[in-house]
């Protein structure tokens, strides 16, 4: 499949086969990952992957009792949690004069060369903002100088999503010489 239709097929999964995902899959989406491109090729992102008890931990603790459960994501077989260093002076710094999140830039990248190589593969994901910080931070002991980014699930789609309705349009298009 061209990357265009990997971008196309790509789609949020919310429903997971039970089986494990093979190991060296998940390395080969942590492989995309690493070359994503960093503000200063600071790579200030880190990946946990959380499988079997810490997974379910993970989903029960953080995701279940919030005011938008996410109870469906026990069902996934991997959780994948995106960290980010706070501490960086290049970013601090850049980001102090434009207003701008480099660290959270360069995580939003990591996280898209991730999930676009599961595509790729075979595997579906889904990309998690609503959980509890606080306590996924304490569940993987996660230091105070970094961030958690986001969260995303991984593993063998047991849903068929449908086509996603797109205007050509929808993506403004402007041109300039």
């Amino acid at each position: 499949m061209t990357f265009l239709g990997i971008v196309k097929s790509r789609r949020s999964i919310r429903r997971y086969k039970p089986g494990p995902v093979p190991r060296e899959l998940v390395e080969k989406c942590l492989e995309a990952a690493r070359y994503s491109p960093s503000a200063c090729n600071t790579q200030c992102f880190r990946f946990i992957i959380a499988e079997k008890a810490m997974k379910d931990r993970l989903a029960s603790e953080c995701l279940g009792e919030i005011p938008v459960p996410n109870r469906w994501v026990a069902q996934a077989p991997v959780i994948a949690v995106l960290a980010v260093r706070k501490n960086i002076v290049t970013h601090a710094v850049g980001g102090n004069i434009k207003g701008t999140r480099y660290d959270l830039l360069d995580a939003g990248i990591a996280g898209e060369h991730f999930v676009l190589q599961a595509a790729e593969l075979g595997l579906g994901t889904c990309w998690l903002g609503w959980f509890r910080k606080g306590r996924v931070r304490k569940l993987l002991g996660i230091p105070g100088n970094w961030d958690i980014a986001a969260m995303i699930t991984l593993g063998y789609a047991d849903e068929e999503p449908g086509e996603i309705a797109r205007n050509p349009m929808d993506v403004i298009r402007e041109y300039r010489e």
